[in-house]
């Protein structure tokens, strides 16, 4: 993600000084997103987005989530058994 917010400020010739003072962050904290640093905050980040025009970008993540609506199917199609109950009367288990 680090490099595609890089690529979208080259892309739109903004250099790392003008996207962090836009976004009230350091160049270095800048330079960590752009870098993929995992320490980077969420809020920062979508700051960075906004200075960009991408925050809308921000809700195509998981939008397609293939894998995610198959196991909700498997799931669904899935007969649950149930645990017996705990305490049950012994002549039930006979």
């Amino acid at each position: 993600m680090g490099e595609n917010l890089k690529l979208g400020r080259l892309r739109r010739h903004l250099s790392t000084i003008q996207v962090a003072e836009r976004a009230g962050i350091s160049r270095s904290t800048l330079y960590q997103i752009e870098r993929g640093d995992p320490g980077s905050s969420i809020g920062n980040i979508l700051k960075v987005l906004a200075v960009l025009g991408l925050e809308t970008d921000l809700g195509l993540v998981a939008k397609d989530d293939a894998l995610g609506r198959k196991l909700q199917d498997a799931e669904l199609t899935e007969v649950r058994k149930r645990a017996p109950k705990r305490g049950a009367n012994k002549r039930d288990s006979k």
